[in-house]
Order: structure tokens, then C-alpha cells, then sequence
């Protein structure tokens, strides 16, 4: 098994909850969202990302408009919907229950090792 495969998974698993929770307080686009998960060390790149938005604006979480840039061509930025907003805290309360219970797990797995 391939440590760096498992870890890739680990993050494919969370960065739609990311991209949403990213989205929640402001407007972004492309470069925004990248430049943030690579602050996060969550690494993805634009072929990562785009089919992800995609799906997202197509199950309705997100809507986008163009604007005009000063360095380049115009920028297309993404918002939630009222409906991604919901999806966003149905999730978070998913991860918030599912770390509780990875930590739960995890502890005790620790204390069990640590023992023998």
C-alpha cells in the first residue's frame, strides 16, 4: 500500500467541504482557491479543481459570474447558493461528528499501542 496514494485520497475525501467553506464568506475564483489550499497544504491542481466546480454549480451549491480584470482576461468568480450554504452546514456538521469520532479512535488506538 502507498502512503502517498492514501494520502491523496484523504484529501480528494475533503475538499469539496473546503472549497464550500472557503466560499461561504466571500467570492472566489480559480487562482483565489488554489492559492488558499496550497496555504492549507491541501496541494491540488486546476485539473483537480474545475471538474470539482463543475459538479458543484451542478447540483446547484454554486453559482458564478464574470468579472473584468486589470492583469489578465476577465475572471470567472464563484459564490454558494442558498443551497450550497445548506449542503456547507450539513457537511460541516458531518465532519465535526466524524473527526469526534476519528480522534475517539484514534486515542484509543494509541493508548493500546503505547500499553504493549
Amino acid at each position: 500500500m502507498n502512503l502517498e496514494n492514501t494520502k491523496a485520497q484523504m484529501r480528494k475525501g475533503v475538499l469539496e467541504y473546503c472549497i464550500l467553506a472557503m466560499l461561504k464568506h466571500k467570492d472566489g475564483y480559480v487562482a483565489e482557491l488554489l492559492d488558499g489550499l496550497k496555504t492549507a497544504e491541501l496541494l491540488v491542481v486546476e485539473g483537480t479543481l474545475y471538474p470539482l466546480l463543475t459538479r458543484l454549480k451542478n447540483a446547484g451549491f454554486l453559482d458564478y459570474r464574470w468579472e473584468e480584470s486589470t492583469s489578465g482576461p476577465p475572471r470567472k468568480y464563484y459564490q454558494l447558493t442558498k443551497e450550497g450554504n445548506d449542503f456547507l452546514d450539513d457537511l460541516h456538521q458531518s465532519w465535526t461528528s466524524l473527526n469526534a469520532s476519528v480522534a475517539m479512535v484514534t486515542k484509543n488506538n494509541n493508548k493500546t499501542s503505547k500499553a504493549k
